[in-house]
């Protein structure tokens, strides 16, 4: 059965209290707490640098079975190389999941490329080809040239997700290019009308045996964390009801 993996782009956040996190809960037990309320975090430490396996293995120690981590791409692959000639540091980047891995514990990859990198088929192709198969990979594009058929495909041809994101200057097309659905909200507000469809969405995606991936944004207040727990709750107990025998 399909799953849905709700949460946020980070969780080390003591302004979240109490809001979200107990007004008493020591910050080395922010992890533990969030992943007892939900079940997916994006990782954007990896971003900036490589993380040691010694850091993958105590989030791993810190979280229960079933809750995975999404981490983005190193900036060096996407904003210093811009996916160009890009295999090597990509293969490093790639061994230091390798804790996340064999623990079953890796979520999908996000490659977030900058605003300034325009369409380019050939470089997409010759990339996306060379990432290992069995992953999940997602790629977020901030520049608009690249929301085209043609790049749409070479997504599709392998498996590999258009990230729907959405903010308050740009919103990604609603297109599905992998077995799975890869969403950023980014958005610094969400109605209860805009919660209950994406809700639906997410309901939607799940009955055509798509895993999604859902992330709201984290900020100084718990909105995001709070937003991610009633989605999360709200879709699950739907899909239980629906399972009782009736």
């Amino acid at each position: 059965m399909a799953k849905l993996y709700a949460g946020t782009s980070g969780f080390a956040y003591p302004s979240w209290k109490p809001g979200f996190y107990p007004a008493k809960l020591p910050q080395s037990k922010f992890l533990e707490y969030y992943a007892s309320r939900l079940n997916l975090v994006e990782i954007n430490y990896s971003f900036r640098r490589l993380v040691a396996a010694r850091t993958f293995e105590g989030w791993i120690a810190a979280t229960p079975p079933g809750f995975v981590f999404a981490p983005k791409a190193h900036q060096k692959i996407t904003h210093i190389l811009k996916l160009k000639d890009a295999v090597e540091f990509t293969r490093v980047f790639l061994e230091t999941l390798a804790p996340l891995r064999d623990a079953g514990r890796l979520g999908p990859i996000l490659f977030q490329l900058p605003p300034g990198l325009k369409r380019d088929d050939k470089l997409l192709y010759e990339f996306v080809r060379l990432l290992p198969a069995d992953g999940r990979h997602v790629f977020e594009f901030r520049n608009t040239s690249w929301f085209t058929d043609e790049v749409y495909r070479i997504l599709s041809d392998h498996n590999a997700a258009l990230c729907r994101a959405e903010s308050d200057s740009l919103t990604t097309p609603d297109v599905s290019t992998a077995d799975f659905a890869y969403f950023r909200l980014r958005k610094s507000e969400y109605t209860q009308e805009q919660r209950d469809a994406m809700a639906d969405q997410a309901q939607a995606l799940l009955a055509g045996n798509r895993d999604v991936y859902a992330l709201f944004k984290h900020e100084e207040d718990p909105a995001g964390a709070l937003y991610a727990v009633e989605l999360l709750g709200r879709v699950n107990e739907s899909r239980a009801e629906e399972s009782v025998p009736r």
